[in-house]
């Protein structure tokens, strides 16, 4: 049976562990001085010591532990008066804990049928009385079984609130990151348009003022001014493009990180280019989100990238740090040798669909993490700390969709048909194929649950047609073969049985004990036993009554214990 267990048991298990054993103990304390059990040790403190490693056991081990205490109720089916005590009451608080404890069903179901198998031999070893076997046959497999049941079905309810919830944790994950989704896609679109409209007109004031500048009525004066002009439109142009690149959120073909680039891969590649960098991880790789991944890629790309534009000779150090939730990137680089002084290069970097330090902020930032830059020890550093799974902290609310008419001018697109302005509109994202899987999980622990619940009332019932039929014929057996104590005093010797008939039961009692048949009886006579009492889980008094051609010879009482009177 797999069961997780930990090194050290938390403070609250162990409080709970003492609690369990203290109510246990009580009971088994209660049952000692109810019974006047004449042993101590057997009866009271080898039961204690026990109920002590059982309880514990519980949490890595709970077959053993309803083994241990199943054997206290099998050494009391040992007891000649009776086969009841408070033990039962510890096998099933053990028997929950199996069934709320242990996933798999097969293993404590063999536990079970083994500690009942262990009760039915306990019983014709010693061969004991029909109250025995009717408490071995009945009370026992009902302390086994059922609380097994109920803490089976109490660990479904659990485990489908359990999946309930993660399901909705990662629905609502998901629905985060449409709507982030949705908002890149619209800044991609505004991109589009940005560049179709304002970098066509941009464009064609520079060439105007490139026309301009050859015409031979202007001055020497307007031609400076003029070449000022488009180096001026020049540089807006190269700031839109910039802006453009920050807007688009997808790159490039052939830019950004290649498909199944890791940061080794990349820092590897650096180093073959003569870059002198180093690097290392510290604590064991978690299970990361997709997002988080790409931004530590961009995170080390980018502050690599700055460090050879800015330091290009200065050494280079990559340092990641797996934290219990977060992962820490730090990438420091040393002032070049050239100059000794170090350049902070917070602009953006050449190079097509490439972010600076105010971008990868951004994008940071989107995954719910932090970006510390500055410089550090002579040099500059890059910090990043990110969440192992993307917290999908939305910036800007989700956009709104806009029909054309409603955007800004420069946002309108003036050769496009009515085809090409619905292709403006925002696009709705693809259907979540994640959440069938969602669904689909959900739906499992629901039919899990719903299969354990079955079982809480199928197996009792299935149980009961096997122990129910057993016990009742028992009962009945025990309790039509009583002959009252007062009936029993009416009774004469020397008189027929046809007039003693009214005071005798119906039937006489099936099950008398050896000591009982030993007894001497007269010669010639047949005896019949009865029982003085209804009690069926006592072992009561019997009567003797021998006949002798339908005529009561002799009357007399077989105690519980072995003396004969």
């Amino acid at each position: 049976m797999p069961h997780s267990r930990a090194a050290l048991p938390p403070a609250k298990a162990v409080f709970g562990d003492v609690a369990l054993w203290a109510v246990l103990a009580a009971a088994t304390g209660y049952g000692f001085r109810d019974a006047g059990a004449t042993s101590p040790v057997r009866d009271l403190i080898l039961p204690l010591a026990v109920l002590a490693v059982a309880v514990p056991l519980s949490r890595s081990r709970p077959g053993y532990a309803v083994v241990l205490v199943n054997g206290l109720c099998a050494l009391g089916l040992a007891d000649s008066s009776t086969p009841a005590n408070a033990h039962v009451l510890s096998l099933a608080a053990l028997g929950c804990l199996l069934g709320a404890r242990v996933a798999p069903a097969r293993g404590p179901l063999l536990v079970l049928a083994g500690c009942l198998a262990v009760d039915v031999a306990t019983c014709a070893v010693l061969r004991v009385q029909a109250v025995w076997w009717f408490w071995a046959l009945s009370v026992l497999p009902a302390a086994l079984l059922l609380p097994w049941l109920v803490g089976r079905h109490w660990r479904g309810r659990r485990e489908l609130v359990r999946e309930g919830w993660r399901t909705a944790r990662s629905l609502e994950e998901r629905q985060h990151l449409v709507a982030e989704r949705v908002r890149l896609n619209e800044r991609a679109d505004i991109a589009a348009d940005m560049h179709d409209s304002l970098g066509h007109a941009l464009s064609l004031v520079a060439l105007r003022a490139g026309a301009l500048e050859l015409s031979p009525d202007l001055t020497d004066r307007d031609r400076t001014e003029l070449s000022e002009l488009r180096g001026t439109i020049a540089d807006a142009v190269e700031q839109l493009r910039e802006t453009i690149a920050v807007l688009h959120e997808t790159p490039e073909p052939g830019v950004g990180r290649p498909v199944n680039d890791t940061i080794d891969d990349l820092l590897a590649r650096a180093v073959a280019s003569g870059v002198p960098v180093r690097w290392e991880r510290r604590g064991a790789a978690p299970a990361l989100s997709p997002l988080v991944e790409r931004g530590m890629y961009r995170v080390v790309q980018e502050a690599v990238t700055n460090a050879v534009k800015h330091a290009p000779d200065g050494a280079i150090r990559v340092e990641i740090s797996h934290g219990a939730d977060r992962t820490r990137v730090s990438v420091v680089n040393a002032a070049s040798p050239a100059d000794g002084a170090p350049r902070a290069g917070e602009g953006p970097v050449d190079g097509g669909g490439r972010r600076g330090l105010s971008g990868l902020r951004e994008r940071v930032a989107v995954l719910g993490g932090s970006l510390r830059t500055g410089p550090h020890q002579g040099g500059f550093h890059v910090t990043a700390l990110l969440p192992h799974q993307a917290t999908t902290r939305p910036v800007t609310p989700a956009p709104v969709t806009r029909t054309p008419a409603e955007r800004p001018a420069w946002n309108r697109r003036k050769h496009a048909g009515p085809a090409a302005q619905s292709s403006n509109m925002t696009p709705h994202p693809a259907p979540d194929t994640t959440a069938s899987e969602y669904t689909r999980r959900l739906a499992d622990a629901r039919r899990t649950a719903l299969g354990r619940s079955v079982a809480a009332f199928a197996a009792p019932a299935a149980a009961a047609a096997v122990f129910v039929p057993t016990a009742a014929f028992l009962a009945w057996q025990l309790t039509t073969s009583v002959l009252p104590p007062s009936a029993f005093d009416e009774l004469t010797t020397g008189r027929p049985r046809t007039e003693l008939a009214p005071l005798l039961p119906a039937r006489t009692y099936p099950y008398p004990p050896d000591h009982a048949r030993s007894t001497p009886r007269p010669p010639g006579t047949t005896c019949e036993f009865y029982r003085s009492g209804r009690d069926l889980l006592e072992q009561v008094d019997l009567y003797r009554l021998c006949w002798s051609d339908n005529t009561l010879i002799t009357k007399d009482t077989v105690p519980a214990g072995r003396t004969h009177r």
